[in-house]
């Protein structure tokens, strides 16, 4: 029960229609419903109607995101927990926030990101038969990742906000980078078993670090580079394995400068796994493994 996965991601961008090509023609997502400022879009192997929205703004960034929920029941049982804890929250009934929006909870955490909680997203399919599929659907272009994978956000006390994910979401850490002072540099939260859906970074508040695109292998990394440099798209990082989390990445940037990532590997984390914990000295390779440093344009932020 409760947070099931990460759901969401609304992204701002300055030019709707150049955003539109690079996510449909590059990343390969699939377009689902367009408003005069907003596109709906989603990765293949994703049945509700969008994870992924493009919506014109000035500037570049992080709008909102959201997590999806088991049960309907969940958004009342996690409102009572989040108001609790000092946080209002406001409900919005299904459609009433976007196309194909089921019943939603937004509230502001404490990193001062607008989060989401959503039950009952319309669902449109994966374009595959139900009754003996084949693996995947023909035509698809670009990378075409299979779904969303995780969120990368900043914010100015990682403790607090990580503390808020753990006692009030009830999200598992699984591993962390300890400052020399004993206060946590970034932290890796799941509900999936997996390494991680959410992490934070030290940072300003509300800053948007990167949104990540699962990939099936090693080899899929590889043809993303190949694909991002044949379209000229700069690639910030990578492709790499991560020391947290084990898993291998590549980084790069839309037109209108949000950081992407696809990103594969990792472990399976059971909920009575022990947190990893990285050291300050060691944070070069607890981030990029190979390298064993981080590059300062790494640290691009994005409020």
């Amino acid at each position: 029960m409760g947070i099931l996965r990460l759901s969401h991601v609304v992204i701002r961008v300055p030019d709707i229609e150049l955003a539109t090509a690079y996510y449909s023609e590059v990343v390969g997502l699939i377009e689902t419903a367009r408003e005069p400022e907003r596109v709906y879009m989603k990765c293949w192997d994703e049945h509700q109607h969008h994870s992924v929205v493009l919506e014109y703004a000035p500037t570049y960034g992080l709008e909102r995101f959201g997590f999806k929920v088991e049960h309907e029941s969940d958004l009342d049982d996690l409102s009572t927990r989040i108001e609790a804890a000092g946080i209002p929250t406001k409900r919005f009934e299904p459609g009433e926030l976007c196309p194909g929006a089921g019943a939603t909870v937004q509230f502001v955490a404490p990193s001062g990101h607008t989060t989401e909680l959503v039950w009952g997203m319309a669902q449109v399919g994966n374009m595959l038969p139900l009754t003996n599929p084949p693996p995947e659907p023909l035509g698809l272009v670009g990378i075409h990742p299979p779904r969303l994978d995780h969120i990368f956000l900043m914010c100015e006390d990682v403790d607090e906000t990580t503390a808020f994910y753990t006692d009030v979401l009830e999200f598992r850490l699984t591993e962390q980078i300890l400052a020399d002072d004993g206060h946590q540099l970034v932290t890796f939260l799941e509900r999936t078993h997996t390494p991680h859906d959410i992490a934070f970074i030290t940072g300003p508040n509300r800053a948007f670090h990167h949104m990540a695109f699962w990939l099936d292998d090693w080899n899929e990394v590889r043809k993303a580079a190949d694909i991002c440099s044949y379209h000229g798209i700069p690639i910030d990082a990578g492709p790499t394995r991560h020391g947290a989390t084990r898993g291998h990445g590549l980084y790069f940037f839309d037109p209108a400068g949000n950081r992407n990532e696809v990103y594969t590997g990792g472990y399976w984390a059971d909920p009575d796994r022990e947190p990893v914990t990285w050291t300050e000295a060691e944070i070069g390779r607890a981030v990029f493994y190979y390298e064993g440093v981080i590059d300062h344009r790494f640290m691009t932020v994005h409020s």
